[in-house]
């Protein structure tokens, strides 16, 4: 099966259930006549860019954040909103805490907006460290993502 087809069918997939490993899903594939390896998903995975976040059912599961969208979309706010604790700076360095490893899904979340004030970000398990350019950008920063937690 073409790349495009078996990815569009990776979305339906994991749209449809909590995916939480990659043998999964290649099992999920297979049972639809799509026949993958794991390393082919693993490929799929990384040119899709999925993520992993808490699930309902199993401890993870995938999502699609998307690429090439103009702001966020209401999955990707309602993701930030969850994981999100609190969002302060200090100069130019905001500080955003968020539950035990979700670090890098509200860090997902905060590149994919591609502020022209940040300068760049590291997440951790429980802490994104944003960058800013000036401490009044930094604040906007924090005025704007807060914006999202309401």
């Amino acid at each position: 099966m073409q790349r495009n087809a078996r990815q569009a069918k990776i979305l339906e997939i994991i749209s449809e259930k909590e995916i939480e490993t990659q043998e999964e899903l290649c099992q999920e594939l297979n049972a639809r006549d799509i026949l993958a390896t794991q390393a082919t998903i693993s490929r799929d995975i990384k040119d899709m860019r999925l993520i992993k976040v808490s699930g309902v059912e199993k401890r993870y599961r995938y999502i699609y954040l998307g690429k090439g969208e103009v702001g966020l979309s209401g999955k990707m706010r309602n993701l930030f909103k969850e994981s999100v604790l609190s969002i302060r700076n200090a100069n130019n360095i905001v500080v955003v805490r968020t539950l035990s490893g979700n670090g890098a899904n509200a860090g997902a979340v905060i590149d994919k907006l591609s502020y022209s004030e940040i300068l760049g970000s590291v997440a951790g398990d429980d802490t994104v460290i944003i960058v800013c350019d000036t401490t009044e950008n930094a604040n906007a920063i924090v005025e704007r993502l807060n914006g999202f937690l309401s």
